[in-house]
């Protein structure tokens, strides 16, 4: 009785398929990739592969991870913040969005989405991700910090820093996009 009660405890332990756990999360890591890269769907189409790659490669040893959405999305930051630095692509960002993806910023009016896309790809990859993280995915500062390996205070000034710097790029049409 026992040896079925342990067999029942370890299947019920097992971690979700990969298969599975891409198809589930893949939109909201390509919502994510989406904004982090300023509005380029290929590029962000780019980094979830990148990223489910690099969970792929390590599954069997996730199984001990308490929250797989989180790790998955903690991947894709920093996979996004390496590719930043490495500045080791070729490949020019162009003013026109090719695609359009469901559930974005702005996603009723198409003026606010190319704005809100045109100011965040003028700040920095880290400043970037801290916005994204903070107000578009609605993380504390603490999980937020943890995700970007920054302390607390760090994400606190990056973010004021980085909602100044987005108010100057918006400039006087920041109150009328506020409102919206």
């Amino acid at each position: 009785m026992a040896v079925a009660g342990t067999a029942a405890r370890s299947r019920a332990q097992e971690p979700v398929d990969f298969q599975e756990f891409a198809v589930g999360r893949g939109g909201q890591l390509f919502r994510t990739a989406f904004l982090l890269t300023a509005g380029d769907a290929h590029l962000a189409e780019d980094l979830v592969q990148e990223t489910l790659g690099r969970m792929f490669a390590r599954w069997g040893r996730l199984s001990r991870v308490d929250n797989l959405a989180g790790y998955a999305q903690t991947v894709l930051v920093n996979v996004f913040i390496s590719q930043r630095r490495k500045r080791s692509s070729s490949e020019l960002p162009t003013g026109i969005l090719a695609e359009q993806a469901d559930g974005v910023a702005g996603e009723g009016d198409p003026a606010l989405r190319l704005t809100l896309l045109a100011s965040l790809r003028r700040l920095s990859p880290q400043d970037r991700a801290v916005l994204v993280l903070r107000y578009w995915e609605d993380r504390s500062v603490e999980e937020t910090a943890a995700a970007l390996r920054l302390s607390s205070t760090a994400v606190r000034s990056r973010s004021s820093r980085a909602l100044e710097r987005l108010r100057g790029v918006l400039g006087s049409s920041f109150a009328e996009i506020a409102e919206r």
